[in-house]
């Protein structure tokens, strides 16, 4: 197990991985003419922005000579990562449907995996210059003010300083309950599982948000639960599930409210459901 030295030593890479990348993002977000827009195995679009971002994470986290499974690597086999006791878990733009739309819900996701548990996460959000991050045991927090910069250096104190516990102590109760779906990924099973929760909270409110944002709002207490019933990856949600439990919330498997698992052979999830600190569903 690592130590708190070792931890100290892995947050500044950690952040600045992410700023930098989140900077490649928003160069490109700003010429949508420019975008390259493809398609990988599973259908899903991939953009000249994630391949940026995905260069300058690998390129910045090399030095710590820890390995990286990122979604623009996924092809890695899992003979040749099951093994891993430390690894990076990245998803170097997450919402990439939501940047082709331009509707600024995008993220980048980098966890630190310990023997397939996290241990250290953070997620940006470029442009709202937002940094969620979280330590296992170490609380949740909130850094705002977090400019995309290519050339990001931020230090440990840096790092530190005016950091916002989770959850926002200023996030007034709502009076009823808020509940979160993805804005482009729902389907009929999304839509039931609202309708039986609308039975018994006629008034709930269903909030569309798009990426792994959704972790963060919960986390933050601006939302109550989320519901999701279609394909997901562990780099999808390794970061916003730390960093969601370290605000007091929690993730489960819809199925039988089991944790997800980390590093499997498959990587995608199951269906889950958030709990934000606070909710008894």
């Amino acid at each position: 197990m690592i130590n708190d030295e070792v931890r100290r030593y892995l947050l500044p890479p950690l952040f600045n991985a992410a700023v930098r990348a989140g900077a490649e993002i928003m160069k490109i977000y700003k010429h949508r003419d420019d975008y390259d827009i493809s398609l990988k195995s599973d259908r899903t679009p991939i953009t000249v922005a994630d391949r940026a971002a995905h260069r300058t994470i690998r390129e910045y986290l090399g030095p710590t000579r820890i390995p990286i499974l990122s979604e623009e690597g996924r092809e890695m086999g899992y003979e040749e990562r099951r093994n891993w006791e430390l690894y990076w878990l990245v998803d170097p733009l997450d919402g990439t449907v939501e940047f082709i739309k331009g509707n600024n819900e995008f993220t980048v996701n980098i966890a630190l995996m310990e023997n397939n548990v996290c241990i250290g996460a953070v997620i940006y959000v470029p442009y709202y210059n937002r940094m969620y991050l979280a330590g296992r045991d170490a609380g949740a927090y909130l850094k705002e003010g977090v400019a995309p910069d290519s050339a990001a250096g931020y230090g440990y104190e840096a790092i530190m300083e005016g950091l916002r516990p989770l959850p926002l102590a200023d996030e007034a109760p709502h009076g009823r309950l808020r509940v979160a779906v993805s804005r482009s990924h729902q389907t009929p099973e999304t839509h039931e599982h609202i309708d039986r929760l609308r039975e018994r909270f006629p008034d709930l409110e269903v909030v569309e948000q798009g990426s792994s944002y959704k972790f963060c709002l919960l986390a933050e207490g601006r939302v109550d639960y989320y519901v999701r019933t279609t394909h997901t990856y562990e780099w999808d949600t390794a970061a916003g599930e730390l960093i969601l439990a370290e605000a007091g919330g929690e993730t489960r498997s819809l199925a039988d409210g089991s944790a997800l698992r980390y590093n499997e052979a498959d990587l995608h999830n199951p269906w889950f459901c958030c709990r934000a600190k606070g909710c008894t569903l």
